[in-house]
């Protein structure tokens, strides 16, 4: 057969560009990975795993299939729940495997296309170089990776969903982590109200929103830059140390990197708490009141939060509330009930749910 096009949408310069997909000539089943219009290029390289329906669904089942844990009971999604932007809900931490704690709190599958760097101190610079970690971690799924290799070769139908992503049976750690990334770009949340509103398609604002994004703009936007609002840096936020967790440190060897952690995005920030890499914050009024007077010097406080011999980011008790309200315009409702990223879609192994 013909080989196939993955076409990527690039809205934001009203343009599109092809490529031929050279490591799946068999499938016709191409998807259209669209860039929303207030977003920049993604980041990802595409060219070297091109998303297909076949690919996408062989990705969703994994994602939610306990066999990629020891004992069959932590999926993908036993951490990162649909319904609060994929994440872990109802504890400070993530627990794994045997009710096990991790070290630090589930961070949201969302706008992965656009991402430089995983986890909270940066330890994996490649979306498909993720999942061997939580799987292999002991205290999060505790298996191995020739384990679920294996365990899929045997099963009665994964051989034939990766016949069907990648044009032969064969089970290879590759194709088992391409096709997880092709589940997880698709997790694209971008239908925010304030998306709406910056994109003209009919988002209001009320004046407490707007004075909000003002003062946002003004006092956070540094650190939650842009659309994604994450600069993607690694900042020391002068939270009071309660752990040896050395955050970006433990990556680098870098006394300077000491307590730095990912600069974590803001969308859907009301369905993704606790907040924090060690989830110490239950509500946003405790995460701002954080940044107002619970600021704590130290040698790598980023120096933002050091301005003028003050400690922290001056607000009211007004322009605490405006900030809150305009936070909450960034929440994407259609991101936490689209079917066809949810658990229910998977009707059957070979099951036909279209990406809308």
């Amino acid at each position: 057969m013909k080989g196939f096009i993955v076409l990527i949408a690039i809205t934001l310069t009203s343009c599109a560009y092809k490529e031929e997909d050279k490591q799946a000539p068999f499938s016709s089943k191409k998807i259209l990975f669209q860039v929303p219009k207030n977003f920049p290029s993604p980041v990802y390289d595409f060219s070297r795993n091109p998303i297909t329906q076949e690919g996408f669904e062989l990705g969703r089942a994994l994602f939610y299939d306990g066999i990629l844990s020891r004992d069959g009971t932590v999926s993908c999604s036993f951490c990162h729940i649909q319904t609060s932007a994929f994440t872990q809900h109802g504890h400070a931490v993530s627990h794994g495997i045997d009710d096990l704690p991790t070290r630090r709190n589930s961070q949201p599958i969302m706008n992965l296309a656009w991402v430089r760097f995983f986890f909270w101190d940066g330890g994996v610079f490649d979306l498909d170089l993720f999942p061997p970690h939580p799987i292999q971690a002991p205290n999060e799924m505790g298996e191995t990776m020739s384990n679920v290799l294996e365990k899929l070769r045997k099963h009665p139908h994964y051989p034939k969903m990766f016949k069907a992503a990648f044009g032969t049976e064969e089970i290879t750690t590759d194709r088992f982590l391409k096709a997880l990334s092709q589940f997880q770009l698709m997790c694209i949340s971008a239908n925010s109200r304030y998306d709406k509103f910056v994109r003209n398609e009919g988002g209001i604002l009320t004046s407490d929103e707007l004075k909000g994004l003002s003062l946002f703009r003004e006092k956070c936007s540094v650190c939650h830059a842009g659309e994604l609002f994450t600069d993607g840096t690694f900042r020391n936020n002068g939270l009071p140390v309660y752990s040896n967790d050395l955050g970006r440190a433990e990556i680098t060897l870098n006394p300077d990197d000491r307590y730095k952690f990912k600069v974590p995005s803001l969308r859907n920030v009301v369905y993704t708490a606790p907040y924090m890499h060690d989830g110490r914050f239950k509500t946003l009024d405790a995460v701002l009141e954080h940044y107002r007077k619970g600021v704590v010097d130290s040698a790598t406080t980023d120096p933002i939060l050091k301005q003028n011999g003050i400690l922290g980011i001056p607000m009211s008790d007004e322009e605490k509330r405006q900030i809150i309200a305009f936070l909450q315009t960034l929440t994407d409702t259609s991101f936490i009930t689209r079917f066809e990223l949810s658990e229910f879609a998977i009707k059957t192994p070979t099951n036909n749910v279209k990406i809308r």
